[in-house]
């Protein structure tokens, strides 16, 4: 009765969002007063999607073979955590979590938005429920989570081996809560089109739920690049693979907004850019989940391969992006625009940043998109991979990455002071690593060389808004500003080093061989047999030595029975200055096993750079919330 209780759920929670709809319909039309009653409706309906959740866990704990989805995605003996996790490690599963954050984003919203005007939040909570009926009734016409089998198989298929890691756990929640948090901002802005009510109250609203989904998209794509890293084996931390492209298109899109919801907030400028954005970021999500799910791609990352779901997403992504698109072009001449500002300003500087934001996810849009669109129409197979994207959105990123530097400096409406010499300290610097790179270094590319320089540029300038004030004393939103953009110059550090300095290895090996990577001699000492809960392994002891004391370390290639699957898990060792990447592959005919060995200089720097932007996020939503908190007890 636990899987029938949460179909149940499902229904019930599809039915509300209709009358969400309905009643958002009739309050706007005059027809009835239904404020109260819509935001009751909108909290049920999140506690009812909540529900289900909770039994598709409950059925996925128990191992419950008589639910299709539990027995084609789980095992008995899988450890327990996995069972959970598989809950969201497939198709079904992932889109019952994505409807759910989705319906619980609407209830808080109904809950806790006090600034909005009534007519606006009326329309914004219709917006949502208009989104979440299209989920539910994927869900339940396309998609149903808790389909029955009869006879129950006697054991499950298993969850796919390279997702047994504590990596699904925490990555696609917090995508999803990126993802399906910026439906709260498109729905906003539906509803501030609606409504004609655009300006700063809006902004000041729509701020948390942006930069929220905005911190949960930054820590979902630095997870996720971190455990494709360690658990593919390919020694590579980003591949540009769709749907790795899927993530960081809306990511950029939620950027833009981020800084443009702020211009509005804080000037009551940008209202048709933050409107435009606020559609966009979502819609990518939509294009996120449709190349996931719809079957066109063939990917480590995608869940499903049937294309009538495809289909379904399609046509869904078509009617709420072609109608929020239709609604801002009928509406956006009536926006007023804000007060004018000068080209020296932080305005124009926010407006630099979002163009070329904007630039930089039409490049990863179409590189994206294109070779899908050109099979559709031909037939013939096209490949876009990392030397089109490196060579047209990596100058761009770096020209995005320089501007940082100089935006937080500039005043509002007009710039007086002179801010070049503020900014003598960070070139000084950049032109110090410049030099140093050219000696040092000669023989690396002209990319990462300039990503190091920008780096040096920026880590220093990044400090500046807090000179010349008392640390102790300064907003902690001018702090997650400062340590967001300081991420950035070390997550800057860390690609350009793992690009210009990386070393690799691939050999044949017996016992005894040693080989070289970098500073490295790495010896084959041994090979033995392992066990693990669900797995067999062959087990490689590898020594590896620079002059300073030895490293063991032990690559396994993976033998999973069900289902049926080999991995290699590779053993990686992270020192101050990088990290020793192994990895374990076949034997050959004459018994030698393929070894492969990379030295990564500063690697880990990627994921502490992107760890601090979003630690930087958190500071500012925080630190907002503490000052509105406070605000709203002296009013």
């Amino acid at each position: 009765m636990i899987a029938e209780a949460g179909l149940a759920a499902l229904w019930l929670a599809a039915a509300l969002s209709l009358l969400q709809l309905v009643l958002m319909i009739a309050e706007l039309r005059g027809v009835v007063a239904a404020a109260r009653t819509i935001r009751a409706v909108a909290v049920v309906q999140g506690v009812l999607a909540l529900t289900a959740m909770a039994m598709l866990l409950i059925v996925f704990a128990r191992t419950d073979l008589s639910v299709a989805l539990v027995a084609a995605n789980s095992h008995a003996a899988k450890p327990f955590v996995y069972k959970l996790a598989g809950a969201w490690g497939n198709h079904e599963g992932s889109m019952l979590l994505w409807v759910t954050v989705l319906a619980l984003s609407g209830a808080l919203l109904a809950l806790f938005s006090r600034r909005l005007q009534q007519r606006t939040l009326i329309a914004a909570l219709g917006a949502q429920g208009a989104l979440a009926l299209g989920f539910y009734a994927f869900l339940l016409v396309a998609s149903n989570p808790f389909a029955r089998l009869d006879p129950p198989p006697p054991q499950g298929r298993g969850l796919n081996p390279l997702l047994q890691d504590p990596g699904l756990a925490f990555h696609p929640p917090t995508l999803y809560l990126g993802y399906v948090g910026l439906s709260v901002a498109f729905s906003l802005a539906v509803g501030a089109l609606l409504t004609g009510e655009v300006g700063a109250t809006l902004a000041r609203a729509m701020r948390p739920w942006v930069l929220a989904a905005w911190i949960f998209l930054t820590l979902g794509i630095t997870a996720g690049s971190y455990w494709a890293y360690y658990e593919l084996g390919w020694g590579g931390w980003w591949f540009w693979d769709p749907v790795e492209n899927a993530s960081l298109m809306p990511w950029l899109a939620a950027t833009a907004l981020l800084h443009s919801v702020h211009v509005l907030a804080a000037r009551g400028a940008l209202r048709a850019w933050t409107m435009m954005l606020a559609v966009i970021a979502f819609s990518m999500s939509m294009v996120g989940t449709f190349l996931v799910r719809s079957g066109i791609l063939t990917s480590v990352h995608s869940f499903a391969v049937d294309p009538s779901r495809g289909t379904f997403l399609l046509a869904l992504l078509g009617i709420y992006v072609g109608a929020a698109f239709l609604l801002f072009a009928l509406r956006t001449a009536a926006l007023k625009e804000g007060p004018p500002f000068e080209l020296v300003s932080r305005e124009s500087g926010l407006v630099a940043n979002n163009l070329l934001l904007s630039v930089i996810l039409g490049v990863v849009f179409v590189g994206t998109l294109y070779p899908l669109l050109a099979e559709a129409v031909s037939g013939n197979k096209l490949s876009v991979g990392a030397p089109y994207f490196n060579a047209v959105a990596g100058p761009l990123a770096l020209l995005l990455a320089a501007l940082v530097a100089v935006g937080p400096l500039l005043a509002w409406r007009r710039e007086r002071r002179p801010v070049a010499k503020r900014l003598a300290l960070p070139a000084l610097v950049a032109a110090a690593a410049l030099v140093i790179s050219l000696f040092a270094a000669p023989q690396i590319g002209l990319l990462p060389r300039l990503g190091l320089v920008v780096a040096a540029w920026l880590a220093p300038a990044s400090l500046l808004p807090l000179v010349g004030r008392n640390p102790l004393r300064a907003p902690l939103a001018t702090w997650g500003m400062v340590v967001a953009h300081f991420g950035i110059a070390v997550a800057l550090v860390g690609m350009a080093a793992d690009s210009a300095f990386t070393r690799e290895t691939l050999a044949a090996a017996r016992p005894g061989d040693k080989l070289s990577v970098g500073p490295w001699l790495v010896e084959l000492r041994g090979l033995a047999p392992v066990a693990g809960p669900n797995w067999t392994a062959v087990e490689a002891e590898l020594r590896a030595s620079r002059g300073d004391g030895v490293l063991v370390m032990k690559p396994q290639t993976r033998f999973f029975s069900d289902p049926p699957t080999e991995t290699n898990e590779a053993a990686i060792d992270t020192l101050w200055n990088g990290q020793l990447y192994t990895v374990l592959g076949k034997p050959d005919e004459a018994g030698r096993w393929q070894v492969r060995l990379w030295w990564k200089p500063f690697v880990t720097l990627i994921w502490l750079g992107g760890a601090l932007i979003a630690l930087g996020g958190l500071l500012s939503l925080v630190g907002r919330a503490w000052r509105g908190w406070r605000k709203a007890r002296l009013t």
